[in-house]
């Protein structure tokens, strides 16, 4: 995410046009020794901080789906960060410095949100918005003269750009819907004749179970007739255990 919002800035900061006048544009700490060794006109878009905005955080989890309507996957809500840049201009006059650094601030202080075009990677899949703040007057990280010090550098003048950025969550894949039905295998015969063929109940030859799923409603066969107690037809001329004997009684 960290380096997606780097390529925003820069393709950002590109199209205004400071890079056509042979300025470069860097992403590197402005040390000393790296002052010292530098030889054009350069704007420096330096990574000093990144803090959680906990207050946009979120519990829960968010279910994708493919165009039939199955849930293919579930993702947690993405969690916010606040990158903040020190942006600095270096060349040889403080007037070409001051110079560089005014249109840095036009182009960046029309900008509230990083425009779309200049989206990649997850940025796209999430397509969420990505504000952005120049030069806020509250500061919550490391204020500018901490920073300077930690670079081993002597304090000039910069800009504080702020951007919230979105941290895509976690993706998992969802099981397969169930499309077959129950199948019953039995064990063979202890006397090693051929078992019997496994039975598949209730939808047995269904491949598309339709809009209801295997558990909607479906239509089942009659079951075959019985028939009646004590009627013979069916059952040869084999006498009904079960019909009460008539006869007088001795």
């Amino acid at each position: 995410m960290i380096h997606e919002i780097d390529e925003g800035v820069r393709l950002l900061l590109t199209e205004s046009g400071l890079t056509e006048s042979g300025v470069d544009l860097v992403f590197d700490p402005p040390t000393r020794e790296w002052a010292a060794r530098r030889n054009a006109p350069t704007i420096s878009v330096f990574l000093y901080d990144i803090r959680e905005d906990v207050e946009r955080r979120r519990t829960g989890t968010v279910e994708e789906y493919d165009e039939h309507g199955m849930t293919v996957a579930r993702r947690t809500p993405p969690r916010w960060f606040d990158l903040t840049y020190l942006v600095t201009a270096w060349t040889n006059r403080p007037q070409d410095e001051h110079r560089l650094l005014s249109e840095v601030l036009r182009c960046l202080a029309r900008t509230d949100v990083l425009p779309r075009r200049f989206h990649t990677g997850t940025l796209v899949e999430m397509g969420l918005a990505v504000p952005i703040e120049v030069a806020g007057g509250a500061q919550q990280g490391r204020s500018p003269g901490d920073v300077w010090s930690a670079l081993g550098g002597e304090l000039k003048a910069s800009i504080d750009l702020r951007v919230l950025a979105p941290m895509a969550g976690e993706r998992v894949a969802a099981a397969r819907p169930v499309t077959d039905g129950l199948v019953v295998r039995t064990p063979g015969p202890a006397d090693g004749t051929t078992p019997e063929p496994d039975r598949q109940l209730r939808y047995q030859g269904v491949t598309d179970p339709g809009a209801g799923g295997f558990a909607g409603r479906r239509e089942r066969p009659d079951p075959a007739e019985r028939p009646e107690r004590g009627d013979t037809t069916e059952r040869g001329d084999r006498p009904d255990p079960h019909r009460r004997r008539r006869g007088p009684i001795r």
